[in-house]
């Protein structure tokens, strides 16, 4: 990262910073010719991104190739209700130049794979890890540690956060810290409190602050973990296995959490089921959920479907569904994790039906 010059609206613009004996001229200028990559932005990217882009991060690149929920609104506060349908990436760039007109985005609206991860990652000095899911955290690291790059990461889960920076001056990485893979967390519904990745994202833009200007104590080797109920900090120390240095190339498996489901809006379901196509419909919220509201398809929830998948018929297409599209894609998993094929997912869940929607689907006669 060479220095850059700063114009005098820079000037004006960074000044609290400039006076800041610890970053100064030099900190701005390395901050102005750093070029910071972001996975994912959703919760967590969200924050990062705007506090590096308003702290005068010369490039920063946005890969995320979803689409902009109203579900995502709760925490996502980058977007508004206006960008619901937008892809993130190109909906988070448009907003950032608003904020900071003299910083360069680089939207990549694709999903990160072992296919184009190095090739887009090269042109980057620092990558920040804000994804949600375990196959990208270790495809991220790996690709991190094969080109040379510092990583800073966080996670969040229900009310608690992590943080930590990897493969930053040779330290430990990712998989020094967790070995082995699990998909529990990235695939259940399990709900996250909105003020969360705020706070956990300030932190790692903290971090990555750090890294670019040298100021500070980076916390490599180190996991900071909190809670946000109790408002609990505390930090692990966690040391380098070595051979996670050799890595030669990038994994090409995916967890069981995130095989490709096929999905399906109820627009698209309502017109085949019209068509004369017959589904079997699989409802796998809980008892008490379903006796509120329901549309008539075969209660099977998830936290039983381990045990009795074998109960379900396999000559029809299955549409599995939930409240909200997420406890069905785990669902959807695990059914072809034991062999049926024919799924489809209910896309936003009962959420996304209007109440006429609703109506027309409950009339009808689902197996």
């Amino acid at each position: 990262m060479s220095a850059a010059t700063l114009t005098p609206e820079e000037t004006n613009r960074y000044s609290r910073h400039l006076i800041l004996p610890e970053i100064g001229l030099a900190g701005q200028q390395k901050l102005k010719a750093a070029k910071v990559l972001v996975i994912g932005a959703g919760g967590l990217g969200c924050p990062v991104l705007q506090y590096l882009a308003a702290a005068g991060v010369g490039t920063l690149g946005i890969i995320d190739f979803d689409r902009v929920e109203e579900s995502n609104l709760q925490r996502q506060i980058l977007f508004s209700t206006s960008d619901v349908g937008s892809l993130k990436a190109d909906a988070a760039k448009e907003r950032l130049l608003a904020q900071n007109p003299y910083i360069s985005i680089i939207s990549h609206p694709v999903q990160l794979q072992s296919q184009n991860a190095l090739k887009i990652m090269r042109e980057y000095d620092l990558v920040i890890d804000g994804s949600d899911n375990f196959t990208t955290r270790y495809l991220v690291n790996d690709a991190c540690v094969m080109l040379h790059k510092p990583l800073v990461f966080g996670s969040i889960f229900k009310f608690e956060g992590q943080v930590s920076v990897f493969n930053y001056r040779g330290g430990p990485t990712y998989r020094c810290l967790y070995p082995e893979a699990s998909d529990l967390a990235s695939c259940s519904e399990v709900g996250v409190l909105g003020v969360l990745p705020g706070l956990v994202g300030c932190l790692m833009a903290n971090e990555a602050i750090k890294v670019i200007t040298g100021i500070g104590e980076v916390a490599t080797g180190k996991l900071l973990l909190l809670h946000a109920l109790t408002l609990q900090f505390n930090t692990y120390v966690f040391g380098l296995n070595p051979d996670n240095l050799n890595i030669q190339e990038l994994p090409q498996h995916t967890l069981l959490c995130d095989v490709p489901i096929q999905e399906i809006a109820f627009t698209e379901f309502l017109s085949r089921l019209n068509r004369g196509e017959t589904f079997t419909v699989l409802d796998v919220r809980e008892e008490d959920e379903y006796q509120r509201q329901n549309i008539g398809g075969q209660l099977f929830p998830l936290s039983s479907l381990e045990e009795k998948w074998h109960l379900i018929g396999t000559g029809l297409p299955l549409l599995v569904h939930c409240q909200s599209g997420l406890r069905s894609r785990k669902a959807c998993q695990i059914l072809q994790k034991n062999g049926f094929t024919n799924l489809y997912n209910l896309t936003g869940g009962l959420n996304a039906l209007t109440p006429e929607q609703f109506e027309k689907v409950s009339g009808l006669n689902l197996r």
